[in-house]
Formats: structure tokens, sequence, C-alpha cells
């Protein structure tokens, strides 16, 4: 798994790619932990290249949307694939996260 890390403004994104499972979930937790440090207004986590996402990326987005509440931070996802979404909505997240199509969308729900 790779994760890119960009600013919009006052927007963090931050995009994995490839599968977010045990082995992997570490890296996309650094990720979003070191931009949500820097207090954006807004972070994006852009799903569109998530392959596969297990209970511990799960867990990782959960902690995030934990700590952007703390630093006084919004937290939006986007881009998720049917295979993902579909995790979300078993485990009924989809009513916790703000959940949007697009990156476009996402950042402009933060502006």
């Amino acid at each position: 798994m790779q994760v890119t890390q960009e600013m919009f403004g006052a927007a963090a994104v931050v995009a994995p790619s490839g599968s977010v499972d045990m082995h992997e979930s570490p890296k996309l937790r650094a990720a979003l932990l070191s931009e949500i440090a820097k207090k954006p207004s807004l972070v994006v986590v852009d799903l569109s290249a998530v392959s596969f996402i297990d209970s511990s990326g799960v867990a990782t987005l959960v902690e995030a949307l934990k700590a952007t509440r703390a630093a006084g931070s919004a937290l939006v996802l986007c881009g998720m694939n049917a295979k993902v979404k579909d995790v979300f909505e078993l485990a009924r997240l989809e009513k916790v996260f703000r959940i949007v199509p697009t990156r476009q969308d996402a950042l402009a729900a933060g502006a």
C-alpha cells in the first residue's frame, strides 16, 4: 500500500492505495495522524484507490475520526468502491462517518 498526502488550501487529503489490512494500516495511521497534527480545518480520506479494507483499516479510520474531532477538524471519506462501502454499511459506519462520492465533493463539504 502507498499513501499520498496533499494540501488543498486548509484541507489535507490522504489517499491510500491497494489493500488496507492489518499489515498496511499502520502506514495509513501514521499518515493520518501526521496530517491531523497540523490541525487542518478538513481531513479528506480518498479511498478511490483502495481495493480492500479489513477491520484494522476501519479501526484506523475510526481513530482518525476521533483525532480530528479532538483537534477541531472535520473528517470526510470519499471515493469508496462497492466492496469498501459494503464493509462500512455492514458495520453501520455510514451513519458515523461523512461519506461522499468524490474528492471534489469532500473538499466542497469542508468549504
